[in-house]
């Protein structure tokens, strides 16, 4: 989803090398594979907080790297029950079904990567058969005011990793379009953004024969990321 002109504070945070579990230990669930992101803010409220990549090896989770964080420019909310429109990134956990972007795929990138051209949309418009989807061109039956023309954001979809939230079985009024991304200005209207090396690193990193997922939440509360 497009970027909101909004901005908070940053909230840096980060395991410890002796103390607690290591965070993707204390999830409820971690998709099962062997590589995952948290992304996790403090408060639900919150625009910011930090993203974290991580590896499995030996039945134990590391930290492969961290970087700031944005999120919806109204915070986060429960997944299930979102409503499109609200600028808030849904919490959960979501599988990454392929990557995009208007710049080439960083060299080492593994996961399908689908160049953006000047005919590629996000279909985002509940009346349309194309609900949540990458369409190329525009159909007929999905409105131009109610999709985004990918190659118009520049700066934030330089580089993105497709989230799997309400993706596999559309619920419409749920919401669509929702990415990790380059950051922009400020705060999204939904997606999580991080800066632009953090998400070559990232596309770097992923291996999608890892299945690799991302665990959306905050610190504590009815939307901590650990019941995810």
């Amino acid at each position: 989803m497009r970027t909101a002109l909004l901005t908070g504070s940053l909230i840096l945070a980060g395991p410890f090398p002796y103390g607690p579990d290591p965070l993707p230990a204390r999830l409820a669930d971690t998709g099962g594979g062997s590589q995952l992101i948290t992304a996790v803010a403090p408060a639900p409220g919150s625009t910011t907080g930090v993203l974290t990549w991580w590896d499995r090896r030996a039945g134990r989770w590391f930290e492969a790297g961290s970087a700031p964080a944005r999120f919806g420019a109204n915070g986060l909310t429960e997944g299930t029950t979102r409503i499109q429109g609200t600028d808030t990134t849904p919490a959960g956990l979501y599988d990454l079904p392929y990557a995009f972007g208007i710049a080439h795929a960083p060299v080492g990138t593994a996961y399908r990567y689908r160049r953006v051209t000047d005919r590629s949309w996000w279909c985002q418009d509940n009346a349309s058969a194309a609900y949540n989807r990458w369409t190329e061109p525009l159909p007929a039956d999905c409105a131009p005011g109610e999709s985004e023309h990918l190659v118009t954001y520049a700066r934030q979809y330089a580089h993105a990793l497709v989230i799997g939230f309400n993706y596999d079985e559309p619920v419409r009024g749920r919401g669509a379009g929702i990415f990790l991304h380059v950051d922009g200005r400020g705060a999204t209207a939904g997606c999580v953004s991080v800066p632009r090396g953090a998400m070559r690193e990232l596309l770097r990193w992923a291996d999608p024969r890892r299945r690799p997922h991302i665990a959306i939440g905050t610190e504590t509360g009815p939307l901590a990321v650990t019941r995810y």
